[in-house]
């Protein structure tokens, strides 16, 4: 099993659950943006303002800093490897975390300048973890998929913050590259890129573990990750104008045989697994793969020029927090209570099980928050109105509270087993 000898590559309890804390107050902030911004939010068509820090807030905020923390922590594991640095993750968090806030408040002041600043914190801090977990990826002794993923992520972060700082830049007066190929770059390589190729890549060691199900076979999990590449590629080269309807296209088929072996494969394990039932978190999963092939099917609209209303702002919903943030929300709420209950092992007593570390009430609420909230963005976007927003913001606000609360109350169950509640800070 994957898991075998992974307690003693564990990083201290602190440090992963730091960035889940932060994406968690980025995650009530992101909302609460939004709603400052919802007039603006329904048609939304870039520019500095409080839609775009929503926007961030979501991408660096929650995506990204959860994704720093959990990858750390579980990428060891895939690869058989230690972290080779606990004071590196560290440094990481206090770069990026006033980096992000400067970024948000910078686009939704419009404080071009305080903008610049964390747009450079932000990506000295992405810069890092791709070094650390390029480091951890070398020399790898396991699971060549998802290591092959791990490249492709680190690849493709590299292309997001140079087309990030680009565009920060940009407001300044001092753009990198042609502001049209930079943006698509960036939406690209940072959404289908460096979250989606990592959270394709952690998917095959995550599934399979909570399922109790065996890993995927490697060659269909390369084959994937070869298919996504491929379609990244592609990508890059529309952007930079080379035959770029064709490549768009070939593209958007790449990407969606990619999907389509990915979800074969999950399928498969779930199926296949000893456990069936995974609960309220899966349910949250299986929404996000059906947000995943949506978001897929929306961008070949936009490139048919469907005639539907609001149809690049329904992409981005579908992409963004539909697909993304509805899969990592699942997924963290079991990776937490895991990792917690592997160090409780280490306090007094009879080692905790995850859901005996788990309350289950602030989930049931955010649950049902969370999906009436992209039901009334999507509903917003067809019909171009900012009340929908507002509404939506407040509903997904109090989604995002009750998520807090489920990891504060995780954090204060271990903090109790371990009896050291300052490991948690």
């Amino acid at each position: 099993m994957m898991l075998s000898g992974a307690r003693g590559r564990l990083l201290p309890v602190s440090v992963p659950f730091r960035f889940f804390a932060a994406a968690a107050c980025f995650h009530v902030l992101a909302w609460a943006a939004l709603f400052m911004g919802a007039a603006d939010a329904a048609r939304f068509q870039g520019g500095l303002g409080w839609p775009l820090a929503a926007l961030h807030l979501v991408t660096l905020g929650v995506l990204a800093m959860t994704a720093m923390g959990a990858s750390l922590q579980l990428m060891p594991v895939a690869t058989r490897q230690p972290v080779y640095s606990e004071r590196g993750p560290a440094v990481l968090f206090w770069l990026y975390t006033p980096g992000v806030a400067a970024v948000a408040l910078g686009m939704g002041l419009s404080w071009t300048r305080l903008l610049a600043v964390g747009a450079g914190l932000v990506a000295l801090a992405l810069a890092g973890f791709g070094v650390l977990l390029g480091r951890n990826l070398v020399g790898a002794r396991g699971m060549p998929g998802v290591v092959a993923h791990g490249w492709v992520a680190i690849v493709s972060l590299f292309v997001t913050i140079v087309t990030a700082l680009s565009l920060a830049l940009a407001y300044t007066g001092w753009p990198l590259f042609d502001r049209g190929a930079a943006l698509a770059l960036h939406v690209t390589f940072a959404a289908y890129g460096f979250m989606g190729m990592l959270s394709l890549g952690l998917s095959y060691i995550l599934v399979p573990m909570f399922a109790l199900a065996h890993a995927p076979k490697e060659r269909w999990v390369l084959a994937s990750c070869a298919l996504a590449a491929a379609a990244l590629g592609l990508t890059a080269t529309a952007a930079l104008g080379v035959v770029p309807r064709f490549a768009r296209l070939a593209a958007l088929a790449l990407a969606f045989a990619a999907a389509g072996v990915h979800l074969r494969l999950m399928a498969q394990a779930r199926r296949r697994g000893m456990r069936r039932e995974l609960g309220r978190s899966f349910k949250l999963v299986h929404w996000a793969w059906g947000f995943l092939v949506g978001s897929l099917a929306a961008a070949l609209a936009l490139e048919l020029d469907a005639p539907v209303p609001g149809l690049a702002t329904i992409f981005g919903i579908l992409l963004i927090p539909g697909w993304l943030l509805t899969f990592l929300l699942g997924m963290l709420q079991r990776i937490a209570p895991f990792l917690a209950s592997m160090h409780a092992v280490a306090g007094p007593g009879r080692p905790p099980s995850p859901s005996m570390l788990t309350d289950d009430r602030p989930l049931r609420l955010h649950y049902t928050c969370h999906l009436v909230a992209l039901a009334l963005l999507l509903a917003a976007a067809l019909a171009g109105s900012g009340l929908h927003v507002a509404v939506a913001a407040s509903v997904g606000t109090a989604g995002a509270l009750a998520y807090a609360a489920f990891l504060a109350i995780l954090g204060r169950r271990v903090a109790g087993r371990l009896g050291e509640p300052a490991r948690l800070a």
